[in-house]
Protein backbone atom coordinates (compact mmCIF):
# COMPACT_ATOMS: atom_id res chain seq x y z
CA UNK A 1 0.00 0.00 0.00
CA UNK A 2 1.30 3.63 -1.07
CA UNK A 3 2.26 5.99 1.78
CA UNK A 4 0.70 9.15 1.03
CA UNK A 5 2.66 12.30 1.76
CA UNK A 6 0.25 14.94 3.05
CA UNK A 7 0.95 18.85 3.40
CA UNK A 8 -1.13 21.03 5.74
CA UNK A 9 -1.53 24.39 4.43
CA UNK A 10 -3.13 27.81 4.70
CA UNK A 11 -3.33 30.47 2.10
CA UNK A 12 -2.46 32.96 4.57
CA UNK A 13 0.89 31.62 5.49
CA UNK A 14 4.04 32.51 3.30
CA UNK A 15 5.95 29.80 4.40
CA UNK A 16 3.18 27.30 2.27
CA UNK A 17 3.41 29.49 -0.50
CA UNK A 18 6.64 28.69 -0.58
CA UNK A 19 6.49 25.21 0.09
CA UNK A 20 3.90 25.12 -2.39
CA UNK A 21 6.02 26.12 -5.12
CA UNK A 22 8.72 23.90 -4.75
CA UNK A 23 5.78 21.17 -4.14
CA UNK A 24 4.38 21.77 -7.86
CA UNK A 25 8.48 21.29 -9.31
CA UNK A 26 8.49 18.33 -7.95
CA UNK A 27 5.29 17.11 -9.34
CA UNK A 28 5.93 18.06 -12.56
CA UNK A 29 9.16 15.68 -12.32
CA UNK A 30 8.01 12.98 -10.69
CA UNK A 31 5.01 11.10 -10.29
CA UNK A 32 5.15 12.08 -6.51
CA UNK A 33 1.67 13.75 -5.55
CA UNK A 34 0.72 15.92 -2.82
CA UNK A 35 -2.31 14.82 -0.76
CA UNK A 36 -3.13 18.21 0.07
CA UNK A 37 -4.82 19.35 3.43
CA UNK A 38 -6.27 22.65 3.65
CA UNK A 39 -6.37 23.98 7.57
CA UNK A 40 -7.22 26.63 9.33
CA UNK A 41 -3.96 28.11 10.60
CA UNK A 42 -5.34 30.22 13.29
CA UNK A 43 -7.31 27.33 14.57
CA UNK A 44 -4.91 25.13 14.83
CA UNK A 45 -3.05 27.25 16.48
CA UNK A 46 -5.74 28.47 19.22
CA UNK A 47 -6.17 24.87 19.71
CA UNK A 48 -2.33 24.70 20.90
CA UNK A 49 -2.94 27.65 22.75
CA UNK A 50 -0.25 29.25 20.57
CA UNK A 51 0.46 32.67 20.11
CA UNK A 52 1.16 33.44 15.46
CA UNK A 53 4.62 35.06 14.67
CA UNK A 54 2.65 37.64 13.13
CA UNK A 55 1.42 39.01 16.53
CA UNK A 56 4.92 38.44 17.73
CA UNK A 57 6.56 41.47 16.82
CA UNK A 58 10.57 40.33 16.45
CA UNK A 59 8.66 36.77 14.99
CA UNK A 60 7.47 38.90 12.65
CA UNK A 61 9.77 41.80 11.54
CA UNK A 62 12.34 38.51 11.19
CA UNK A 63 9.56 36.49 8.97
CA UNK A 64 9.07 39.37 6.08
CA UNK A 65 13.29 39.18 6.16
CA UNK A 66 13.37 35.11 6.32
CA UNK A 67 10.30 34.74 3.49
CA UNK A 68 12.41 37.20 1.40
CA UNK A 69 15.39 35.34 1.64
CA UNK A 70 14.36 31.97 0.94
CA UNK A 71 12.37 32.85 -2.01
CA UNK A 72 15.79 34.40 -3.47
CA UNK A 73 17.50 31.48 -3.13
CA UNK A 74 14.65 29.37 -4.24
CA UNK A 75 14.11 31.97 -7.71
CA UNK A 76 10.50 32.08 -6.33
CA UNK A 77 8.20 34.87 -7.33
CA UNK A 78 7.11 36.39 -3.89
CA UNK A 79 6.10 39.36 -2.24
CA UNK A 80 5.24 39.85 1.42
CA UNK A 81 2.31 41.07 1.86
CA UNK A 82 1.62 44.37 3.96
CA UNK A 83 -2.06 43.07 4.67
CA UNK A 84 -0.80 39.86 6.27
CA UNK A 85 -2.15 38.46 8.39
CA UNK A 86 -5.95 38.27 6.65
CA UNK A 87 -8.71 36.00 7.94
CA UNK A 88 -8.65 33.13 5.44
CA UNK A 89 -11.34 30.58 6.59
CA UNK A 90 -13.71 31.38 3.11
CA UNK A 91 -10.74 31.12 1.02
CA UNK A 92 -9.87 27.80 2.97
CA UNK A 93 -13.42 26.89 3.03
CA UNK A 94 -14.09 27.41 -0.77
CA UNK A 95 -11.04 25.54 -1.68
CA UNK A 96 -13.30 22.68 0.13
CA UNK A 97 -15.92 23.46 -2.07
CA UNK A 98 -14.28 23.73 -5.10
CA UNK A 99 -14.87 21.00 -7.46
CA UNK A 100 -11.83 18.53 -7.34
CA UNK A 101 -10.67 19.28 -11.32
CA UNK A 102 -9.83 22.51 -10.39
CA UNK A 103 -8.27 22.41 -7.05
CA UNK A 104 -4.73 23.15 -8.59
CA UNK A 105 -5.77 26.31 -10.20
CA UNK A 106 -7.81 27.33 -7.37
CA UNK A 107 -4.72 26.93 -5.29
CA UNK A 108 -2.47 29.16 -7.65
CA UNK A 109 -4.61 31.39 -7.88
CA UNK A 110 -5.00 32.28 -4.62
CA UNK A 111 -1.53 31.58 -3.25
CA UNK A 112 -0.25 33.93 -6.24
CA UNK A 113 -2.77 36.58 -5.41
CA UNK A 114 -2.16 37.14 -2.23
CA UNK A 115 2.07 36.36 -2.23
CA UNK A 116 3.06 37.11 -5.59
CA UNK A 117 0.76 39.78 -6.26
CA UNK A 118 0.17 41.42 -2.40
CA UNK A 119 -3.26 41.30 -3.25
CA UNK A 120 -6.75 42.08 -0.42
CA UNK A 121 -8.37 38.89 0.04
CA UNK A 122 -10.64 40.18 2.00
CA UNK A 123 -12.20 42.62 -0.44
CA UNK A 124 -14.90 40.82 -2.54
CA UNK A 125 -14.23 42.70 -5.68
CA UNK A 126 -10.71 41.31 -6.13
CA UNK A 127 -12.25 37.53 -4.83
CA UNK A 128 -14.86 38.02 -7.50
CA UNK A 129 -12.64 38.60 -10.30
CA UNK A 130 -10.04 35.97 -8.99
CA UNK A 131 -12.87 33.29 -8.96
CA UNK A 132 -13.95 34.46 -12.55
CA UNK A 133 -10.46 33.07 -13.98
CA UNK A 134 -11.16 29.65 -12.53
CA UNK A 135 -15.03 29.86 -13.66
CA UNK A 136 -16.47 29.95 -10.18
CA UNK A 137 -19.74 32.29 -9.50
CA UNK A 138 -19.76 34.12 -6.67
CA UNK A 139 -22.73 33.84 -5.64
CA UNK A 140 -21.79 29.67 -5.72
CA UNK A 141 -19.21 30.43 -3.97
CA UNK A 142 -20.80 32.55 -1.03
CA UNK A 143 -23.59 30.00 -0.87
CA UNK A 144 -21.00 26.94 -0.69
CA UNK A 145 -19.10 28.19 2.03
CA UNK A 146 -21.82 29.33 4.19
CA UNK A 147 -23.15 25.15 4.14
CA UNK A 148 -22.88 23.75 7.33
CA UNK A 149 -20.89 20.72 5.59
CA UNK A 150 -18.14 22.73 4.06
CA UNK A 151 -17.47 24.47 7.70
CA UNK A 152 -17.60 21.23 9.25
CA UNK A 153 -14.94 19.70 6.84
CA UNK A 154 -12.69 22.80 7.24
CA UNK A 155 -13.02 22.04 11.31
CA UNK A 156 -12.91 18.25 11.16
CA UNK A 157 -9.42 18.80 9.00
CA UNK A 158 -7.84 21.51 11.44
CA UNK A 159 -8.79 19.00 14.37
CA UNK A 160 -7.04 15.87 12.50
CA UNK A 161 -4.03 18.40 12.06
CA UNK A 162 -4.24 18.92 15.84
CA UNK A 163 -4.98 15.18 16.63
CA UNK A 164 -1.50 14.00 14.77
CA UNK A 165 0.27 16.67 16.20
CA UNK A 166 0.68 19.18 13.43
CA UNK A 167 1.35 22.36 15.49
CA UNK A 168 2.20 24.77 12.29
CA UNK A 169 2.15 25.40 8.05
CA UNK A 170 2.99 23.81 6.26
CA UNK A 171 3.64 20.26 7.78
CA UNK A 172 4.05 17.23 5.66
CA UNK A 173 2.74 14.09 6.78
CA UNK A 174 4.56 10.92 5.26
CA UNK A 175 4.64 6.95 7.36
CA UNK A 176 3.00 8.91 10.50
CA UNK A 177 6.14 10.89 10.95
CA UNK A 178 5.87 15.08 10.78
CA UNK A 179 8.17 17.04 9.01
CA UNK A 180 7.18 21.24 9.77
CA UNK A 181 8.38 23.95 8.02
CA UNK A 182 9.30 24.93 4.27
CA UNK A 183 12.54 23.85 4.86
CA UNK A 184 11.74 20.47 5.66
CA UNK A 185 10.69 19.04 2.23
CA UNK A 186 13.54 17.19 1.20
CA UNK A 187 13.31 15.33 4.19
CA UNK A 188 9.49 14.33 3.86
CA UNK A 189 10.33 13.51 0.05
CA UNK A 190 12.93 11.32 1.41
CA UNK A 191 10.56 9.49 4.05
CA UNK A 192 8.42 9.14 1.14
CA UNK A 193 10.48 7.25 -1.28
CA UNK A 194 11.53 5.37 2.03
CA UNK A 195 8.10 4.12 2.92
CA UNK A 196 7.20 3.22 -0.23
Amino acid sequence: MIKPLEFYFDFVSPYSYLAYQEIKKIEKKESTRMKYKPILLGGLHNLHGIKAPAFVPAKAKFMIRDCKMVAKKLNIKFKFNPLFPINSINLMRGLLAANPKIRDKYIDIFFDAYWESGLDLSDEKIISHLLKKILIKKNFFLQKINEQSIKDKLRKLTQEAYKCDVFGAPTYVVNKKIFWGQDRFEYAIDEYYRAN
